[in-house]
């Protein structure tokens, strides 16, 4: 069995949940507030940025807490990928050490809202990201977009691109997470999840049998709602973003969501600072991830 299969399985079949350590540099800031870094200790958007965000993530990463037993895979923000971790490049380092399967973020940001939803900016280096992510190790690619309004023609173009860049993806032999986020402060919250997994289920029927993708959407408002997608044979795992609910909440949440695991990522980091000592570091994400894992356990495993 190669690696890649082993990811995979372990990725369809296994107990736990996905780590989102994929801050990028728009949200970085704020990430580095809540944990601690004042804004004087960096400049935005500059290499002393992403020093602390990558000293914060190398801490998560190599807790003794932190490892394959709880966790599926770990989702990171390119400038991680292309890092080190106790002296290895930081895909190698989750996989080999951890036996956390890697995952790389490549979008670009969002466009502005049109039609009531946020495209995603074009990726135009997407075929070097993939050839990069396979170079490392990598499993899988993720890419965010959002929908804020009911329109029903702006989640059409929301679904039909991350289905557009997942073939491309797919075509590359990594598997794409698609994450058409919705906004969990919409009025019309569950007016859009309705018509979004109407639009996912017909792109569904578009793929061969032997094209596996991932999706990562908001935690619904009607439970089970995305039953079908856990259960269609192109689908590897169904995973939900906390998108704004505290720990506790997305957690209720999430155990109700049968198939659904999570990847959380303010959720998982909620409380943690740079001040904390490494036992009280370690024990706080030791409880994060144990109550996260429960939640995502509680769900049921897809297959």
């Amino acid at each position: 069995m190669t690696e890649h299969d082993k990811m995979l399985k372990k990725m369809c079949h296994a107990d736990g949940f996905v780590a989102a350590l994929d801050q990028s540099g728009g949200s970085t800031p704020k990430a580095l507030r809540l944990y601690g870094i004042k804004n004087d200790e960096y400049e935005v958007g500059e290499k002393s940025m992403y020093d602390c965000i990558h000293k914060m993530r190398t801490r998560i990463m190599t807790s003794p807490k932190f490892n394959g037993d709880r966790i599926l895979g770990a989702i990171l923000f390119e400038d991680t990928m292309n890092r080190e971790v106790e002296g290895l490049p930081t895909a190698e380092f989750l996989w080999k050490k951890k036996n956390v399967v890697p995952i790389l973020k490549v979008d670009k940001g969002l466009e502005a809202e049109k039609d009531g939803v946020q495209l995603m900016k074009p990726i135009p280096n997407l075929d070097a990201m993939c050839d990069a992510a396979l170079a490392h190790g990598v499993l899988a690619t993720k890419m965010r977009s959002v929908i804020n309004q009911a329109d029903l023609s702006g989640i059409k173009q929301i679904v039909e691109q991350q289905f557009e860049f997942g073939k491309q993806i797919m075509a590359k032999g990594l598997v794409p997470i698609l994450e058409p986020e919705v906004n969990i402060m919409s009025p019309e919250k569950q007016e859009i999840e309705a018509m979004l997994r109407a639009e996912l289920m017909e792109n569904l029927k578009l793929l061969r049998d032997d094209q596996k993708l991932m999706f990562k959407l908001s935690l619904p408002t009607v439970d089970d709602l995305y039953e079908q997608l856990v259960t269609h044979p192109n689908v590897v795992r169904v995973v939900a973003l906390s998108g704004g609910y505290t720990r506790a909440e997305a957690d209720a949440l999430l155990a109700r969501q049968h198939g659904v695991v999570a990847s959380f990522s303010r959720a998982l980091t909620e409380g943690l600072r740079d001040d904390m000592t490494d036992d009280a570091f370690d024990a706080l994400l030791d409880t994060s991830i144990g109550e996260i894992f429960a939640a995502s356990k509680a769900s049921g495993v897809k297959k």
